[in-house]
């Protein structure tokens, strides 16, 4: 079973006098850290230091651009790509912590430096983009690119920094060129405005229980776990059930009060959408608004056309006839299992019709009907370390032979974060990772990779990479007991990960998962595969008190029900995914749009509008495409997910999981970052295009 669509500029130019003079000894980014792989020294590390370091890092980065674009000497690959891809060291060692810590352990303090450093950073990149003399260097080596005797990365560098450069608006004239960065500037502003809004009003949504009776269903580590979290809120006695990023709520699967059911699920909905400080319509109306502006200076008749112009899809017809072509089935798959979970209801007398809040209640019985698979049943089987050092990480060494080790002499930013050594299948150290699993208040939703130190040959650096995960926190003392669907959650962010660790790329702008939004979630989304793979699963799906296996009558039964409530599954994905192409398919003229109207008109237009499945995310709490860089982009789930099945089926075809087979895969794919076309990278590794068939069959979609 997969999962599937859960597992990274401006009005006025800064000049230099606005930045710190001299950088103070004390802050710790003025340095390369002396931890391996630099890893950052958390315990040095001060929430004063970032903004500081950040804005020294921009007049060091300024100063060194400039001087590549006033050199007197004739453009060069050298004097000129090569020294943009050195430059900016200490802004790029203090941006990637700061990117990670204020998505996963952000405060007031770091919000505040955030606002504060948004437009500055904006006008910063637009400094460089925008430097005529600079694009004029870059224009003069793409033009001769062919005569300069440059490797294929290199070339491909070349066109990359070119295309980078018009697409940021480098051939617009002057007037327009201020009137871009007067949009970026304000963009700038609304999308940190925007993710701080979702996460305080994430947290104050949270339900606030005083009768434990309520809980009715719901299993004991996650009542002790509620209580546990509104402890920490000052709440002693009673019990909190967070909300977690998606629409609907995993404690709906078990809530058997059906009034606090839709409470909950009332609660997720209303996000950003009921006035108050964090009401995000008047950000995200305008915000798309921004972007088709923005879009029409460039030369599109859209955001969608601009930003698919540079994926693997190229148009934004490409993205929608892929997702339009599986609405019927979806949809159509979708309301059989509604009207199985209908029968169910009338059987019991229930006397209502179903609601969304009642889906994921009477989808786990209809589970357990058809299956007799109970999640109760699976949880213990699935404790969190087990997964991830017998699954997780036993599966990657049986694939590509590398091997980890906990190690505790890294300072971290938060107590419960782990880091682990990663040693390459020769025994050398390959990289650092970090993983951190349980959610709070303070940290966005959903799960993500990053990376604290990317790996390039040209700068001699390794790659040090982050997974953050949002599974709920146990009481003292109790375990961690994972869902089916946050173990594979699990795999899909290490994917993502393997695809950091392996990166073997010169250059630093090509590095890791330096690729197109569309094909990003290839590697995650084929990693998840291994999750079911016998071997590995009979490796990590133990009871975490006796150590006994998954009984096989149980497997089978996961197996069987891998297809399960697909139809729902597929509609509410495509139901977000078709919003944000609508959102961002506006044209440049369109005035300010009414959120709660636009949304169902869009959804009803693509005929994926299904009053008991809405979209995965609502428009104001959809934070991938307003705060996430999925923009116009979160489609890419499903195109990168076409490969991935038809990647894992050439798995199949060819021996399975075998250690020639992982390493052709990390060799063609995996270490190869950005420096090809991913088309051209993917038909050299498969042997021609992908095929939409594997997809199908693993959804369930193909009728059989």
């Amino acid at each position: 079973m997969k999962l599937r669509f859960v597992a990274a500029t401006l009005l006025f130019l800064i000049p230099l006098a606005a930045f710190a003079d001299d950088p103070p000894a004390a802050n710790p980014f003025f340095e390369k850290s002396s931890l391996p792989f630099q890893a950052p020294p958390f315990d040095r590390i001060k929430d004063s230091d970032f903004q500081p370091a950040i804005e020294q890092g921009m007049k060091q980065e300024l100063a060194e651009v400039e001087a590549i674009a006033n050199n007197p000497e004739a453009p060069t690959f050298a004097n000129t790509i090569e020294a943009m891809e050195r430059s900016g060291e200490l802004l790029r060692r203090v941006q990637r912590v700061f990117g990670v810590l204020t998505q996963a352990n952000t405060n007031p303090t770091l919000q505040k430096t955030q606002a504060a450093l948004a437009p500055k950073q904006a006008a910063h990149r637009d400094a460089i983009n925008l430097d005529p003399k600079l694009f004029a260097r870059i224009k003069s080596l793409y033009d001769r690119r062919q005569s300069l005797g440059l490797d294929a990365e290199s070339k491909f560098l070349v066109e990359r920094y070119y295309r980078n450069f018009v697409r940021s608006g480098a051939q617009l004239n002057e007037a327009d060129k201020t009137a871009l960065r007067a949009l970026n500037q304000e963009q700038s502003k609304l999308t940190n405005q925007f993710r701080n809004s979702v996460l305080a009003d994430t947290n104050a949504s949270a339900i606030v229980i005083d009768d434990k009776s309520l809980l009715d269903g719901l299993p004991d580590s996650d009542i002790a776990a509620a209580a546990e979290r509104a402890k920490g809120r000052g709440l002693e006695g009673k019990w909190l059930l967070t909300l977690q990023n998606t629409t609907q709520q995993p404690a709906q699967t078990y809530l058997k009060n059906r009034d606090l059911r839709k409470r909950l699920y009332e609660a997720s909905i209303a996000r950003g959408n009921h006035g108050g400080d964090n009401d995000t319509k008047a950000i995200i109306t305008r915000l798309a608004q921004l972007r088709a502006q923005r879009a029409k200076l460039l030369g599109f008749s859209s955001y969608a056309s601009y930003n698919l112009a540079d994926e693997m899809s190229k148009t934004s017809e490409n993205a929608i006839k892929l997702m339009t072509d599986m609405v019927p089935a979806a949809t159509a798959k979708a309301r059989a299992e509604a009207a199985r979970m209908q029968k169910l209801i009338d059987e019991q007398k229930g006397g209502f019709t179903l609601e969304p809040y009642d889906w994921q209640f009477y989808a786990e019985q209809v589970r357990k009907n058809e299956f007799d698979l109970d999640e109760g049943r699976v949880r213990p089987y699935f404790e969190i370390n087990n997964v991830l050092k017998n699954g997780v990480f036993f599966a990657a060494t049986k694939l590509y032979g590398i091997t980890f080790k906990e190690r505790h002499d890294i300072p971290v930013y938060q107590p419960d974060v782990r880091v682990f050594d990663v040693f390459d299948a020769d025994g050398k150290p390959l990289a650092l990772f970090y993983i951190d699993c349980y959610s709070r208040p303070n940290k966005a939703g959903g799960a993500w990779t990053s990376s604290f130190i990317g790996q390039s040959r040209l700068l001699g650096t390794k790659p040090v990479v982050t997974n953050n995960e949002n599974v709920t926190k146990p009481a003292a003392g109790q375990p961690a007991l994972l869902t089916f669907t946050e173990v594979t959650t699990m795999f899909h962010e290490f994917g993502h990960a393997l695809h950091g660790m392996f990166s073997n790329v010169k250059y630093p702008a090509f590095g890791g998962s330096a690729v197109p939004r569309d094909f990003v979630e290839f590697p995650s989304q084929f990693n998840e595969h291994w999750a079911m793979e016998p071997s590995v699963f009979a490796n990590y799906a133990k009871h975490y008190q006796t150590g006994a296996p998954m009984p096989k009558e149980l497997v089978e039964k996961l197996k069987k029900g891998s297809t399960f409530n697909q139809g729902f599954a597929t509609t509410e994905y495509l139901g977000a995914a078709l919003l944000d192409m609508a959102w961002h398919s506006i044209p440049a003229d369109a005035p300010l749009l009414d959120v709660n109207a636009f949304e169902p008109e869009s959804l009803k237009q693509f005929n994926v509008y299904l009053e008991q499945i809405p979209p995965r995310y609502r428009s104001t709490y959809f934070s991938h495409i307003w705060g996430g860089g999925y923009a116009a982009g979160y489609y890419a789930y499903l195109w990168s997910e076409v490969l991935d099945d038809d990647a894992y089926y050439w798995f199949k075809e060819n021996g399975g999981m075998t250690r020639a087979n992982g390493d052709k895969f990390r060799k063609m794919i995996l270490s190869r970052g950005g420096t090809e076309d991913p088309a051209a990278m993917y038909r050299a590794f498969r042997g021609r295009d992908p095929k939409v068939e594997p997809l199908l069959e693993e959804r369930g979609l193909t009728g059989k």
